[in-house]
């Protein structure tokens, strides 16, 4: 006769692991699969975005389009270099200002006939400021707003649009 052993649940579940077997590592399979995909996602964003086609309204337009929108009626009116002196004696350092005026095509005239006086603010504005300014990065962007606004009221309201800075040198 043949005696039939049966083991146990617990039994069965001692005699496949053995105690002393490290745990079972995780695939890294998934997140692989998971970089891949954003490296591929964000690449071909970046190109739809880059090539126009996706989020620009340039390829809707037609081609006659810019034709349409001419540029605006603008002269420039050349302004004569001032050169300032800056800092107190023989010392003192040279500031060179060379500019043009944006006008409306219309004040052309009117703007060149009033240069004397432009020139003179523009002088006056320079001299008056503190020597150590200069060395201040954002100095420029400071001065030309503050020539802009001071030509603006010199030549009347709508005449100069802005003031463009042709040279600064300083020595």
């Amino acid at each position: 006769m043949f005696v039939l052993q049966t083991k146990t649940e617990g039994q069965v579940a001692e005699a496949e692991q053995p105690q002393d077997a490290a745990p079972k590592k995780k695939s890294k399979k998934h997140l692989l699969i998971g970089v891949l995909l954003a490296f591929l996602l964000g690449g071909g964003g970046f190109y739809a975005t880059w090539s126009g086609l996706i989020m620009s309204g340039v390829g809707t337009k037609a081609e006659g389009a810019a034709e349409a929108n001419p540029l605006p009626d603008i002269s420039f009116v050349p302004v004569e270099s001032v050169i300032v002196s800056i800092g107190p004696g023989e010392d003192g350092r040279h500031l060179r200002f060379t500019s043009q005026l944006e006008v409306a095509g219309s004040y052309a005239d009117e703007v060149t006939t009033l240069l004397p006086r432009i020139v003179d603010v523009m002088n006056g504005y320079l001299r008056a400021i503190d020597p150590a300014e200069f060395d201040d990065s954002a100095a420029l962007v400071r001065m030309r707003a503050q020539l802009l606004r001071r030509i603006q009221i010199v030549t009347g309201d709508g005449r100069v649009r802005d003031l463009l800075v042709t040279e600064f040198v300083l020595n």
